[in-house]
């Protein structure tokens, strides 16, 4: 279930909260295949799935900017702002792929709301967000993502 904020004041309230975490969804080889030619990134390690069997990780492997652009889709899951018009994507200050996805597996997101601040017509705030493998002992992915939210 997503922490629901309405306002400003109560999204400064939320700083240094974890938000909570998104529901597992599958990462899939026709995900995988999909991001491949959406962005040209065809190495052998994330589609040919034979040759990825005999390499470091005894399957193929989602693309790290996969596994980070899952998360406009599980932050819904999340976070809820309320007395905003509109949201956007600003940027990351800092991402990091620590452990591979295998395919298929499970990720989830998990997210901690590092600070706020005021800017024109609005606020931007910074999350963090780990990404984690259902029975993974490590992250595959900490970000730490900007997030502009207008009245």
């Amino acid at each position: 279930m997503a922490t629901v904020v309405s306002g400003v004041a109560d999204l400064q309230a939320n700083v240094g909260n974890h938000l909570g975490y998104s529901e597992y969804v599958e990462v899939t080889q026709d995900q995988v295949n999909l991001f491949a030619d959406a962005t040209g990134d065809h190495q052998w390690i994330h589609i040919d799935v034979e040759r990825a069997k005999a390499g470091p990780f005894g399957t193929p492997i989602a693309h790290g900017y996969l596994t980070l652009s899952l998360a406009p889709g599980l932050m819904e899951q999340v976070l809820t702002l309320k007395g905003f018009a509109m949201g956007v994507n600003y940027g990351c200050n800092k991402v990091r792929f620590t452990a591979p996805v295998p395919v298929p597996s499970k990720v989830r997101m998990g997210a901690t709301l590092q600070s706020v601040d005021e800017i024109a017509g609005g606020v931007q705030y910074v999350v963090e967000l780990v990404f984690e493998v259902e029975g993974a002992t490590k992250p595959s992915c900490v970000a730490e993502c900007i997030y502009r939210a207008y009245s």
